[in-house]
């Protein structure tokens, strides 16, 4: 089962993906992860994407294409991946159909999380990252807790993307290049509509009740 969790940057789509990874055997494809990952290489293409990225722009398809083939090219990945922010837009999604079809794999379903403007913008300005370990949290919806984590205060950062100049231009190539998708994949008769400003284990329930009306019982709540 290969699984594509769509909705605005802040979301939550990483956080029901790690959630979903945790409980049953799959993989999560972020392409976020795998830009920052070449990034950190700080080649002359890391600090080309790291130039875009920080500018609130989208990279190019071609480059997400060509890492995104290098896993489908796994065997350990074979119809077991959540797609966390990809595609990006019409262009992508038809070129993810062509390389998903070349490997002998399909996408099951898309989970459309929904939610307002203003929810975005607090949770992407309340987003925090530990340097140390890499856990995300959030100071308004999901603070760390000490006798939970061990993440020091002094290791919570925000990243370089998330203030409000960025994020008003994620949103606005959001609007203009990724929504179109919703209809692609509606057509195809495999979209589904989540309200995302509910708390985390509300629609993970939700996510896993839609999983398992396609047959698969791989969900654990």
């Amino acid at each position: 089962m290969n699984i594509i969790l769509f909705g605005p940057p802040g979301v939550g789509k990483g956080t029901q993906a790690d959630n979903m990874v945790k409980n049953f055997n799959l993989h999560k494809i972020s392409t976020g992860d795998l830009l920052r990952d070449e990034i950190k290489k700080n080649t002359d293409l890391s600090k080309k994407i790291k130039s875009i990225i920080d500018k609130g722009l989208l990279v190019s398809d071609e480059t997400i294409s060509d890492l995104i083939v290098k896993i489908l090219s796994k065997k350990i990945y074979f119809n077991r991946l959540i797609f966390d922010g990809y595609p990006r837009n019409l262009n992508q999604a038809k070129s993810l159909d062509l390389l998903i079809k070349k490997y002998n794999q399909k996408i099951s379903c898309v989970l459309n999380l929904n939610i307002d403007k203003e929810s975005i913008i607090k949770r992407i300005l309340g987003r925090l990252v530990c340097a140390k370990c890499g856990l995300t949290f959030n100071k308004y919806f999901d603070p760390p807790q000490k006798e939970k984590y061990d993440c020091n205060l002094k290791y919570l950062k925000t990243r370089s993307d998330d203030n409000k100049n960025t994020i008003k231009n994620r949103l606005k190539i959001y609007t203009n290049k990724t929504l179109p998708i919703l209809d692609y994949y509606a057509d195809q008769r495999i979209l589904y509509k989540i309200d995302g400003t509910r708390k985390i284990n509300q629609v993970y329930r939700e996510i896993c009740d839609i999983i398992g009306s396609l047959g698969s019982r791989l969900c654990k709540l």
